[in-house]
């Protein structure tokens, strides 16, 4: 079984703390069906994988590591030569998929970005020795266009980064870009995708005067009501970022504390 990955080429900076924990994650307005489902892809599923092979469970599986696969490209670049990362990566999610490494998921430790991180570790350490033969036709296969993810900036080897601390970066970087991808798809299904264009420069830095002017006149709105409507865009990123954050964790891990967690990638070492 393949599954198809949408890719996510916005390069935006990463958001601030207080810009995703002033809303309650109970207050936000439900998902429409987008490109990717926020309601039946939880951690939590991921983990009764363990137990069972529903359905439900295993479509859980493969949609995390549908939209998380960046990170661990990016660890694995790191620690192995291009040619054999590609494999290597591809191997990796053949082996995760047909859940032979589900069943080593602590529950306890509640966070699915954890988990994938110490998986393919481990995953790499049995695979040191022996030489990688990826499986053609057999299993469960992500289609990675690795073609794609070389050609993006933010992929290109920064030496100052270790492994662990490129995969936390390419974690929120991908996070960011999911939560940005189904805001222009909400917008979009409202008719507001040329709203989203005028004013997705707010979402992550500041817009001038200058900016919401010129904006409104995009938008042929007065100044005012551009920044009410950025306003609005605003809380509903801050919303969805909330919602992204919960899909990759258990149903007691505080959303907050993995907000930190995951913002802390980008302090100075």
């Amino acid at each position: 079984m393949v599954v198809s990955v949408r890719h996510f080429t916005n390069s935006f900076e990463p958001i601030s703390v207080e810009s995703v924990m002033s809303d309650e994650l109970s207050n936000s307005k439900p998902l429409r069906t987008g490109s990717h489902s926020f309601v039946t892809t939880r951690w939590s599923l991921v983990v009764a994988a363990s137990h069972d092979d529903s359905v439900e469970s295993g479509q859980a599986l493969e949609a995390l590591c549908a939209a998380y696969w960046i990170p661990v490209y990016a660890y694995v670049c790191r620690v192995a030569n291009h040619e054999d990362a590609r494999d290597l990566t591809q191997g990796f999610f053949t082996h995760l998929l047909e859940k032979k490494a589900i069943g080593k998921a602590d529950p306890e430790r509640g966070r699915f970005r954890a988990f994938l991180l110490t998986a393919l570790k481990n995953f790499l350490a049995n695979e040191r020795d022996k030489q990688m033969t990826q499986k053609r036709g057999g299993g469960k296969v992500l289609s990675l266009d690795f073609e794609w993810a070389d050609s993006q900036p933010r992929l290109e080897p920064s030496t100052n980064l270790t492994p662990d601390k490129l995969f936390e970066r390419r974690w929120v970087t991908t996070l960011i870009s999911l939560v940005l991808e189904t805001l222009k798809d909400e917008l979009s299904t409202d008719g507001k995708l040329k709203q989203f264009d005028a004013l997705k420069q707010s979402l992550t830095g500041e817009m001038s005067n200058a900016d919401y002017e010129r904006a409104a006149d995009e938008l042929r709105i007065s100044p005012a009501a551009a920044r009410q409507a950025s306003y609005r865009l605003r809380n509903r990123y801050r919303e969805l970022f909330r919602l992204e954050v919960a899909r990759t964790l258990d149903d007691v891990t505080p959303v907050d504390e993995e907000i930190h967690r995951l913002l802390d990638a980008f302090n100075d070492d």
